[in-house]
């Protein structure tokens, strides 16, 4: 298909899975902003395959959203109950990002891990004591697709970091569970999905600019927003748009954010929708940037251990109490003939019997005392 700049005709018409697409509306990428003259094919044509997946992805993010009946209900329990809280969800999510951030696994990981965790949430009556198992196994679900088996962690150490009581059965047990309920089998449309499409289109606009987004810390708010049970209502398409625009906002580039909004524009994003979930971002991030806030990833593990074994552990690092060797309090003549004489090692003359050149004078003589009034 040959690409001429300025047309304004439309590419042909492509059937993929049960719709069918436009390759893409040449309108809307042709250029995007017709400002970008020295934007070369090459890169027009990979926004248009980007543009198409981008479209693609969109119509089968709804397949991989959480139950929004069961989060409302979560979200509505209290503490205490025999259901899960909101606040017991995101705390279980905070140290998932703890071990993710132990384990050194990728951000897709997480993300992966807190989508199959939700999902099964707001599918299943979940007990509170259970959601340990649970967590943990849709890490090592998540961890088995995306990082590599070289990089795996083993299911025995992962239960013992994660300070677990169950057993690699259970957790084994628990994975056919969760994987047979939601259906999964390798992958899941999620909010970094979007955002890594949305970051290498702006990227193929703006190569030659000084104007770039560090992809690092979008998924680093990302990950933030996760941590809060509120986000995973939002469609992933909007969530990360509504962080790439705040991002485009907070570097002032008018030709970035044009970006943004052809984008939207393309998969028919609303303006209130977009408006209210970024007044959400922002909020979460303003929190979340606060000195008060724990950050999940940069909290350090905690061990909870018994009396004894604390007590165990405390007294193998307790110092010795031993007599100061005080300076120049020698008695040559002693020391001299002692050491001369070649029947006392260095070992002996380091006992506890304070005997020695190497302990005070007058030690040795109270020693002598003693032997004298035997």
């Amino acid at each position: 298909m040959s690409v001429t700049r300025g047309s304004s005709r439309t590419a042909p018409t492509v059937c993929s899975g049960h719709s069918c697409l436009n390759e893409i509306d040449y309108v809307d990428i042709t250029l995007i902003n017709s400002n970008f003259t020295n934007i070369q094919v090459p890169a027009e044509m990979d926004a248009v395959k980007l543009m198409k997946e981008l479209r693609v992805n969109y119509e089968q993010e709804a397949s991989y959203l959480p139950k929004e009946t069961g989060l409302s209900l979560i979200e509505s329990t209290v503490q205490g109950d025999s259901r899960i809280s909101a606040k017991c969800r995101d705390a279980k999510v905070e140290d998932l990002w703890s071990l993710t951030s132990f384990f050194d696994y990728s951000t897709q990981t997480f993300v992966l891990a807190v989508n199959l965790l939700d999902r099964f949430l707001a599918m299943m009556r979940i007990q509170p004591k259970h959601l340990s198992c649970i967590s943990l196994s849709c890490l090592h679900m998540a961890a088995r697709v995306t990082e590599e088996e070289c990089n795996l962690t083993p299911t025995d150490e992962l239960i013992r970091i994660g300070q677990c009581r169950f057993t690699v059965s259970d957790l084994c047990r628990m994975e056919k569970i969760v994987a047979e309920k939601l259906n999964f089998k390798s992958k899941a449309i999620t909010a970094l999905t979007f955002l890594h499409l949305y970051h290498q289109i702006t990227a193929s606009y703006c190569s030659d600019r000084k104007e770039t987004l560090s992809l690092e810390k979008l998924e680093a708010q990302l990950k933030a927003c996760l941590c809060r049970i509120s986000f995973s209502k939002a469609k992933p398409s909007v969530l990360a748009l509504s962080l790439l625009k705040q991002e485009v906002e907070a570097v002032r580039s008018e030709d970035m954010l044009e970006i943004t909004y052809h984008i939207q524009r393309h998969l028919k994003i609303a303006d209130s929708e977009l408006q209210l979930w970024s007044e959400r971002v922002a909020r979460c991030l303003s929190e979340y940037a606060s000195p008060e806030c724990s950050k999940p990833n940069h909290r350090k593990l905690q061990w909870i251990v018994s009396r004894r074994t604390a007590q165990n552990l405390h007294s193998h690092r307790t110092v010795p109490e031993l007599p100061t060797i005080p300076e120049g309090c020698w008695d040559e003549s002693e020391s001299e003939d002692m050491m001369s004489s070649g029947e006392e090692s260095l070992s002996s003359s380091l006992g506890s019997d304070a005997e020695g050149p190497y302990f005070p004078l007058h030690l040795h003589r109270q020693k002598a005392q003693q032997y004298l009034h035997a």
